[in-house]
């Protein structure tokens, strides 16, 4: 064997790469996400980026650092609209499809199978969602493919090198979102099941650890030094949706994938675990179940355990390649994909009017998120302009979360608004106003919240948010009040203020 190799054998052959059906898949992908880049609006986390990446640190309270820092920088090139924000997030959903050609073609797919991966995750309504939009989970999947991908490449060669590249993956998503730490322990704990345990003997794993530590360890250490409020934010997840997330997990896997490739990641499932041309991979068939029962223990979102599908999806593309012999076999395939990527397109992007969002919204409410934020500001203008001119200077506009905090922040400059504070997530630690500022205070805050009389003082509504379009997302009727003033300082207000969900 060769020397730079670990002493684990090589398994298997890799396809050639299907370059041509692939990169048609890329183009057609990436021109569909540019096209409707533009439409509706910012989401609400994308406002919260933009304010975050205004305030660069090595963590936040309920992420790490990347996300803001990679929006901070594309819309220094590209402009802070929405289509120029939203290149980022095209191109890593084209570079997740790519991934996961190669894992086809990695697992023996050959160029129909690569094709068919491609298809399937540029048609698939969670890769489209998070590919439209940037959002921590827009990185995350492809850093959970990339990871995969290296693994198979590692468990099929026994090229213990590979374990530096994982090391770097791991090392980098950890500062996108800390959910990879799922991903590791269910391929770990499936490898120590099933093996091949040899990889675990190289002499790069040690070097790959260190190499994730290295690139990890900033922002683990902001959150040490800052107790750990990650947790405080996930455990408030767990408690306000942890039930639903549970109850909802195995239909939300469906829809969020495709209904119509359900039969393509069982059959990669099932190839994967009963091949014996590919038992050195049995380890990552069964990473899926257990990374399923992770996100089930912590009543974490459905979505968290889709990339892993995609991977078994790209398993099942040889088999489905193999089936399709007959003239009528490529037409039923045809057609499943189309309508399976309409059906995506409809959930995950912005196809419909604003005003017909209730049906899509009510499996992927991030649409609704993504409408109103410009006639919110405007609500928040109208009242501001009602305060008296020689008591703005002392006034303050205050949200009850962030993408109100962030919506003010992009929009309000054209109303004259200052800067608003809020003490919902990280927002809290870009606060509080100063002492000085004792005046009225513009409030927004939920429906169905009421301001405590304990912290600001003569409250009354004086107008709500109406996004003109019907849609009913979280902001919709949120009630806006002019409070004469607070109880006390603001600095001795802020820590009751702040909250994480």
């Amino acid at each position: 064997m060769n020397a730079a190799r670990s002493d684990v054998s090589v398994t298997g052959r890799r396809a050639a790469f299907a370059t041509a059906p692939v990169v048609a898949v890329m183009v057609g992908l990436a021109g569909l996400l540019t096209g409707l880049s533009q439409r509706y609006g910012f989401h609400r986390d994308e406002l919260y980026f933009m304010v975050a990446g205004d305030h660069p640190a090595w963590g936040y309270v309920d992420q790490p650092p990347l996300t803001p820092l990679i929006v901070r920088t594309v819309t220094a090139v590209f402009g802070d609209a929405p289509a120029g924000l939203r290149v980022v997030s095209t191109l890593a959903c084209v570079a997740t499809v790519l991934v996961v050609a190669l894992v086809a073609g990695e697992l023996g797919g050959g160029r129909r199978a690569q094709m068919i991966a491609a298809f399937c995750a540029a048609a698939s309504a969670f890769v489209l969602a998070v590919g439209h939009m940037v959002s921590t989970a827009t990185f995350d999947m492809l850093a959970w493919v990339v990871i995969a991908w290296l693994a198979l490449r590692l468990l099929r060669t026994g090229d213990g090198r590979l374990w530096i590249a994982i090391g770097a993956a791991v090392g980098l998503a950890v500062q996108n979102k800390y959910l990879v730490g799922l991903l590791v322990v269910a391929l770990l704990a499936a490898l120590l099941a099933v093996g091949p345990r040899d990889v675990l003997r190289s002499r790069w794993l040690a070097v790959g650890v260190a190499v994730a530590a290295v690139l990890a360890g900033p922002s683990l250490w902001w959150q040490a030094t800052h107790g750990w409020p990650q947790l405080t934010v996930a455990g408030g997840i767990s408690a306000d949706d942890g039930l639903e997330n549970r109850l909802l997990f195995v239909p939300m896997q469906i829809a969020y994938l495709s209904p119509l490739f359900v039969p393509v990641w069982i059959a990669g499932f099932l190839r994967l675990w009963r091949d014996p041309e590919l038992r050195w991979a049995r380890a990552v068939a069964l990473a899926y179940p257990v990374l399923c029962a992770l996100v089930l223990l912590t009543g974490g979102k459905p979505y968290y355990a889709l990339p892993l599908l995609l991977v078994l999806t790209a398993a099942g593309c040889e088999p489905v390649s193999r089936w399709m012999r007959e003239r009528w076999r490529i037409w039923v395939v045809v057609v499943a994909g189309v309508v399976a990527a309409a059906m995506s397109a409809v959930i995950a992007l912005p196809l419909l009017p604003p005003s017909a969002l209730s049906v899509p919204n009510a499996i992927n409410s991030e649409q609704g998120e993504q409408v109103g934020w410009p006639e919110l500001t405007a609500a928040v203008a109208a009242q501001w302009s009602a305060i008296p001119a020689e008591q703005r200077a002392r006034a303050v506009i205050f949200t009850a979360n962030y993408g109100q905090a962030g919506a003010i922040a992009r929009y309000g400059p054209e109303y004259g608004l200052p800067m608003p504070y809020s003490g919902h997530m990280s927002h809290a630690d870009w606060g509080p106003p100063p002492d000085s500022a004792d005046g009225p205070v513009l409030l927004v805050y939920g429906e169905g919240d009421q301001p405590s009389e304990r912290l600001l003082t003569g409250c009354r509504q004086v107008g709500h948010v109406d996004n003109g379009q019907g849609v009913d997302n979280e902001e919709q009727n949120a009630p806006i009040a002019l409070c004469s003033g607070t109880a006390k300082p603001w600095s001795a207000l802020w820590p009751s203020l702040r909250h994480f969900y």
